[in-house]
């Protein structure tokens, strides 16, 4: 049979075996189909890599990772995903629709069509061809791509009656401006004076070498101090007209004080590299973030989704703040996190941690419903928040739970007498001393409480046996799994512990560990005669809070609470006796820490009074007597 005219043989040839494939029902013929070039196109789009694909310009230059990056502008390395749509095939030229999905928020993606384009090239091979058209229709050389972001709103996170804890706030800034600055000494020294006399907003604020960098000249700004603006206004007339010195202006969600609950709430300040390294394309440099605190764990909730669009920005104009929109995202506000503290009462507890040199904290729970009243860190607010989640010995406090186990368990009464030797030898020859060594003699087990007898509570250890302890422990929810919507330590007690530890743990040393929030808890079981877990964040709610425990025996609270309220009028927290309003019940603690020094003691003290139950600790704060019982005294007397 005669060979169609102008038809190449081999072409000729090759129709015929597709011919034959596809009578087979083998598939089709794809050596010239485009799809697979054209996949891979997009493969590599997505990636920002080619690989061994040869893609070119349309004017025959090699596209390079460069030029795309550069293309790509702030989307540079998002890494979209790229489809590609059946293509259309038109002799030796083809078509084919792309579709784009890049993310360009939190939650948002921005979706568009471009076309590809593909060739066939001598060796009958499919060349695709790249142009700025093809990243989007919109694109022309020289152009690159830009992403601006809007702040959204944030949210505020809310006390027990629903009111604001945080709000928008105005900040100034303060700025030095080296190379303007005409006398570094003196500008440094009026600053200095300035700052001392608003030391009760503040508190104590080091220049360090702040004369020196000045000195050291250069056009960079130096930022010295950020101030709330109320507290500004009160030193601007002393520094606002010195030379070289800048003063700008911003906005901040705030707590009412610095101090107010700081460790637990965390502040909100300019995102760190740390952070977007960890959220790559989350944050842009300037955006505003959670540090620490609930503002951190619950940001994404707090912090609401940005508004984004996205533009064209041509070789003339820099920033793209006129080129051309390509889409458009409105910020969505960020939602409300809502907590039971109380700020009349948060507010009482920084109070009277105010001026302790050691990490301290006070937990207040209210009694009636568990309601966390206040959270509250010492020094200045605290960086750590070690009244949730220290996990520290509890000393002579934890005599509360040794009392409450031999009374249920009837052991003892409160008048059942236990001796109280200046020195207890306990089982494995381990000895135990009073604070001082004072000794009491034969006398009922209710002065060893109100007195706080080391040696007559390591003898009641055994009475409990190797579980007792950490089991009664329990009943008022130490030990018990927790979830505040915050971490929370809710202690632990040794359970078939050997006599050893049992005579320890009596007293709150050994393997014990408890934090403020656990012993404030206990407390607040104590005085409502059931131990229902505390609660904290209630919106969002929690996922997995503890039921309630039982009913705690009667009697044995009655006797308890007798007991609490003898350390306060007879024992070793007699020097709050007099505080104003209602009657005080508690139980002090020394604890122990350093078994090399033992010197080294945490000073506690737990109690309720009225609806209010608390816990105060300061670490390494000596005897009971000489800080957490003050401050106890303290934060009742701001209660009223």
């Amino acid at each position: 049979m005669p060979r169609p005219a102008g038809r190449d043989p081999r072409r000729w040839t090759a129709g015929l075996i597709c011919l034959t494939l596809l009578t087979a029902g083998l598939g089709g013929c794809s050596s010239n189909a485009p799809d697979d070039t054209l996949n891979r196109f997009a493969r590599g789009l997505a990636s920002g890599d080619f690989g061994s694909l040869n893609v070119l310009t349309s004017s025959g230059q090699p596209v390079t990772k460069d030029m795309l990056t550069k293309l790509e502008g702030d989307l540079a390395g998002q890494k979209p995903t790229v489809k590609v749509g059946k293509p259309t095939v038109n002799g030796d030229s083809a078509t084919a629709p792309l579709t784009y999905s890049w993310p360009v928020g939190t939650g948002v993606k921005w979706e568009y069509k471009s076309l590809a384009k593909a060739q066939k090239n001598k060796d009958d091979k499919w060349q695709v061809y790249f142009d700025p058209t093809t990243l989007h229709p919109d694109l022309t050389a020289g152009d690159t791509i830009a992403v601006k972001h809007t702040a959204a709103d944030r949210g505020s996170i809310l006390d027990g009656s629903g009111a604001p804890i945080t709000t928008k706030q105005k900040i100034i800034t303060v700025r030095v401006q080296p190379n303007e600055v005409h006398d570094a000494d003196g500008t440094v020294k009026v600053i200095d004076a300035a700052l001392k006399s608003i030391k009760s907003d503040i508190g104590d604020i080091d220049l360090g070498t702040l004369a020196q960098q000045i000195k050291a000249g250069g056009t960079a700004p130096i930022d010295v101090i950020s101030l709330r603006d109320p507290v500004y206004q009160k030193i601007r007339s002393t520094i606002h007209d010195l030379a070289g010195l800048y003063f700008g202006e911003s906005y901040r969600m705030l707590a009412p004080t610095p101090t107010f609950a700081k460790a637990l709430l965390g502040q909100v300040g300019d995102v760190t590299k740390e952070i977007m390294d960890k959220n790559p394309g989350k944050y842009q440099i300037g955006d505003q973030v959670g540090l620490g605190g609930l503002q951190q764990q619950y940001d994404s909730l707090l912090g609401g989704s940005p508004g984004v669009s996205v533009v064209i920005r041509s070789a003339k104009d820099g920033d793209g703040s006129s080129g051309k929109e390509l889409f458009r995202a409105d910020p969505k506000p960020g939602g409300n996190v809502k907590t039971t503290l109380d700020q009349k009462v948060q507010n009482a507890a920084d109070a009277a941690l105010a001026g302790q040199p050691n990490r301290s904290a006070l937990v207040a729970v209210r009694v009636s419903d568990g309601s966390i009243l206040a959270v509250a860190n010492g020094p200045n607010g605290g960086d750590l928040d070690l009244a949730l989640t220290a996990q520290v010995p509890p000393g002579s406090t934890f005599k509360t739970v040794t009392a409450l186990g031999v009374l249920d368990n009837g052991s003892a009464k409160p008048d059942t007498t236990v001796s109280c030797p200046k020195e207890y030898t306990a089982p494995g020859g381990t000895p135990i001393h009073n604070a001082h060594d004072f000794v009491l003699g034969d006398v009922p087990l209710h002065v060893d409480f109100a007195q706080s007898c080391n040696t007559a509570f390591a003898q009641l250890g055994a009475k409990l046996g190797p579980d007792g302890l950490a089991a009664t422990a329990k009943t008022v929810g130490i030990g018990v799994p927790w979830d505040l919507g915050t971490p929370v330590f809710s202690g632990s007690v040794a359970s078939g512990a050997d006599q050893a530890e049992q005579a320890a743990a009596a007293f709150g040393q050994g393997k014990t560990l408890v934090s403020p929030a656990a012993l404030a808890g206990a407390a607040a079981a104590v005085a409502r005669g059931q131990w229902q877990q505390p609660k904290l964040v209630t919106e969002p709610a929690p996922a997995k809070p503890a039921a309630a425990g039982a009913q705690l025996k009667a009697e044995s609270v009655a006797a308890l609470k007798q007991m609490m309220r003898e350390v306060v009028t007879d024992g070793t927290a007699k020097s709050i006796n007099g505080t104003p309003g209602a009657p005080i019940y508690g139980k002090t603690g020394t604890a122990e820490f350093d078994n090399n020094d033992p010197n080294k003691t945490h000073s506690w003290f737990m109690g309720f009074r009225g609806d209010v139950a608390f816990a105060v600790f300061v670490e390494n704060g000596g005897l009971s007597t000489d800080n957490a019982v003050p401050i106890a005294g303290r934060f009742c007397a701001a209660l009223g």
